[in-house]
């Protein structure tokens, strides 16, 4: 029987708030403070280790519309 695995996608992809920090080009802070909102999960690891997920991270990124992308008069 062989096992089947979601696509990698859907996988957690577990990073620590200083790699995240990196991965989006932000601060720390923002992290966290993303994390303090509730806009982002902190997954805390242990009593000290708190990492976050990056595909939950990218989702939290969205386009900035630009005049080109309206209804054209």
């Amino acid at each position: 029987m062989s096992v089947r695995f979601a696509p990698t996608s859907l996988h957690r992809r577990l990073a620590s708030i200083t790699s995240a920090a990196e991965a989006a080009a932000c601060s720390t802070k923002t992290i966290r403070r993303l994390i303090s909102r509730g806009d982002l999960t902190g997954y805390r690891m242990g009593s000290r280790l708190v990492r976050v997920d990056l595909n939950e991270l990218d989702a939290l990124m969205t386009p900035i519309p630009t005049a080109r992308s309206g209804s054209a008069a």
